[in-house]
C-alpha cells in the first residue's frame, strides 16, 4: 500500500526524480547483449532524464563503452527539476571543481555529458573520458534542443519522469527510436500504451517487478509494481509457456481447487484464467489473463485480442457469476 501511495504522491506532486541502482541496469541490459551481442556496436544511445553526476545510467554505459562497441553516448540532465525543491540545494564536488561551473547557470540549465574517444590519453574510453557543458536551455526532453540529441540518437535508454510516461512515449515513437525506459507497471493499461503492446510494437523487458527509487520533496522512497519497456529484442520474449491441458490444470492445480471447469464471463464470450501458469494449451477461444501475463508473453504462441477498454466490456470490466474480475487481457492460443 506504501508503494501505491508513492507513486499517486509523485503524480500528484509533479517533481518525482527516479533512479536506478546500477545492478538492475547490469541485468537488464545483459540480456538484450546476450541475444545479440551487437545490439549497441556502433550505435549512438542518449540517456535524456539523468543527472549525469550521479546517474548509474551513465555510469554504466561509460564503464562499458568499448565492451559495447557504442559510438557515442550523451547524457543530459533537467536542471528546473532537480533543483527547484531542494531547499537546502549545494553545488557538487565535481561542479565546484570543474574551470565550467557556473553558480546561476547550474541552477537554470540542464548539463549535457558525451562520451566518444580517450580524452585523457590512458588507452581506453571510460567515465573518466565524460566531457560536460551547460545546455541552452534547463534540459526538458520536450524542448528543441533535446529533441535534435533525440534525433540524433539511435538508441534511447533512461528512466523517465513518472508522471510524464505517456509523454515521454510518444516523444520517442514520433521518431521510431529503438528504447528501453522504466514505468508504472500500470502504464500497461494506458490508452496510449495498450495498443502498442497490442501490436507488437513495443513490449515488456526482462526484468519484471525492478526496484526503482523515487525523490519525492528530497526523500528518498521505493517505488513499486515498475518494469521495462522497450522494443529491443531479447531472448525470453520468444520463449514459449508450458502448460497443462484444462483437465490436467482442473486436477492438479491447487491454483484452481474447489473448480470442476474454467467459469465464462457473464458479460465476454471467453473464459477466467486467474493465473498465467493455468493457462490450457487445449482451449482454441478467448481467455482472460492477468495483467502480468506480459511478462511471459511469446508472440509466436498467442495472440493480444484487447483489454476491457478498447473491447468495449460492459461494466467496464469482466464478471463472473456477477463478481467483478481484476484487470484482464484477453488472448487466444495460436
Amino acid at each position: 500500500m506504501a508503494k501505491n501511495t508513492n507513486l499517486g504522491a509523485a503524480k500528484n506532486a509533479k517533481n518525482d526524480e527516479f533512479y536506478t541502482q546500477y545492478a538492475d541496469i547490469q541485468k537488464e541490459v545483459n540480456a538484450y547483449i546476450e541475444y545479440n551481442p551487437d545490439v549497441f556496436r556502433g550505435k549512438t544511445i542518449l540517456l535524456p532524464c539523468d543527472d549525469p553526476e550521479w546517474s548509474n545510467f551513465t555510469k554504466f554505459f561509460a564503464q562499458n563503452f568499448e565492451f559495447f562497441g557504442l559510438k557515442k553516448l550523451i547524457s543530459t540532465s533537467y536542471a528546473i527539476e532537480s533543483k527547484k525543491y531542494k531547499t537546502d540545494w549545494q553545488p557538487t564536488l565535481f561542479e565546484t571543481e570543474n574551470p565550467l561551473y557556473n553558480v546561476e547557470k547550474s541552477r537554470i540549465k540542464g548539463k549535457i555529458f558525451t562520451l566518444t574517444h580517450d580524452t585523457n590519453a590512458n588507452g581506453r574510453i571510460d567515465i573518466d573520458d565524460l566531457q560536460w557543458n551547460y545546455l541552452e536551455g534547463d534540459g526538458d526532453f520536450r524542448s528543441a534542443e533535446v529533441t535534435a540529441l533525440r534525433d540524433e540518437a539511435d538508441i534511447i535508454i533512461t528512466n523517465p519522469p513518472f508522471s510524464l510516461f505517456r509523454d515521454f512515449l510518444a516523444w520517442i515513437m514520433e521518431r521510431r527510436k529503438q528504447f528501453l525506459i522504466i514505468g508504472s507497471m500500470n502504464a500497461i493499461t494506458y490508452k496510449e500504451v495498450f495498443p502498442l503492446i497490442k501490436d507488437n510494437k513495443i513490449w515488456l523487458g526482462v526484468s519484471f517487478g525492478s526496484k526503482t527509487y523515487i525523490k519525492i520533496n528530497g526523500e528518498t522512497q521505493t517505488m513499486g509494481n515498475t518494469c521495462w519497456y522497450t522494443n529491443l529484442e531479447h531472448s525470453r520474449r520468444h520463449q514459449p509457456l508450458k502448460l497443462m491441458n484444462m483437465a490436467d490444470n482442473l486436477k492438479y492445480n491447487n491454483k484452481l481447487k474447489g473448480l470442476t471447469e474454467y467459469q465464462h464471463y457473464d458479460n465476454y464470450d471467453a473464459i477466467e484464467v486467474p493465473y498465467t501458469e493455468v493457462i490450457p494449451n487445449d482451449f482454441e477461444g478467448i481467455m482472460g489473463v492477468p495483467i502480468s501475463f506480459l511478462d511471459k508473453y511469446c508472440p509466436e504462441q498467442f495472440e493480444i485480442i484487447g483489454n476491457e477498454y478498447d473491447l468495449n466490456l460492459s461494466k467496464g470490466r469482466g464478471y463472473v457469476n456477477g463478481k467483478r474480475c481484476y484487470g484482464r487481457i484477453f488472448i487466444r492460443k495460436k
